[in-house]
Formats: C-alpha cells, sequence, structure tokens
C-alpha cells in the first residue's frame, strides 16, 4: 500500500510541478509589459513637449522591470521610437515592444509569435 501511494505521489507530483513552473512564468510577464506602456507614455508626454522623442538617444530614461531588459531605439530623424523589454533569467525567449504607434508585439515566445500585432502571454494566440 505504501509503495501504492508513493507512486500516485510521484505521478501527481510530475503533472503538478511543470504546470505550476509554467503558472509562475506567466504570472512574471506582465511586468516587463507594464513597463513597456509606462515608458510610451513617458515618450508620448515628451514628444508633445519637444516635437520629438529624442536625438541620438531615447529622451526618456528607461525603467527597471524585474526579470527583463528594456531598450529603446529612435526612428525617422526622431519622430519614431521602438521599445523593446527583452526576457532574462526564468522569462528567457520572451521579447515584446512598443512603438510610437501604440504598435503592441511579440517579437519571440518560447511558444511561438502570434501571426498579429498583440502581446501575448502563452503564446501562438494573442490574449484578449
Amino acid at each position: 500500500e505504501l509503495m501504492v501511494t508513493v507512486a500516485v505521489v510521484a505521478i501527481l507530483a510530475g503533472i503538478a510541478l511543470p504546470s505550476y513552473n509554467a503558472y509562475i512564468t506567466r504570472s512574471r510577464v506582465p511586468a516587463g509589459l507594464e513597463a513597456l506602456s509606462s515608458y510610451a507614455m513617458r515618450m508620448e508626454q515628451g514628444y508633445q513637449d519637444t516635437g520629438n522623442y529624442g536625438t541620438g538617444g531615447c529622451r526618456v530614461a528607461l525603467p527597471a522591470a524585474a526579470n527583463y531588459t528594456l531598450s529603446c531605439s529612435i526612428s525617422n530623424s526622431g519622430q519614431g521610437f521602438t521599445a523593446t523589454a527583452t526576457g532574462s533569467g526564468q522569462l528567457n525567449g520572451y521579447t515584446y515592444s512598443i512603438d510610437h504607434n501604440a504598435t503592441r508585439r511579440t517579437v519571440a515566445h518560447p511558444k511561438g509569435v502570434p501571426g498579429s500585432d498583440c502581446w501575448s502571454i502563452k503564446g501562438v494566440t494573442c490574449d484578449t
């Protein structure tokens, strides 16, 4: 009886642990998305004040986001920008971006990238 109990517990642990790890990973994704949204808003405020997003570099300092490295690039002579959040650690393989048109893209995802512009937490399809 004890061996049967141990076997059942082992099977349940084998199923539950990967699901739990996936849940924890998904729970960490929104921090980068929130940082990108906030950053885009601050870039727009800077554009309203000066008429451009920056010259030679992004006008607004990049925020810190847990498990992400954020970057920004300027395009079209300061009239456009793209901010990118690249996952690190447990979020390695996740990359998201937002641009001056508020276009949100899933650039990289371990399960695949959606065919349309959106931020996908689960991969392949857009989350609503």
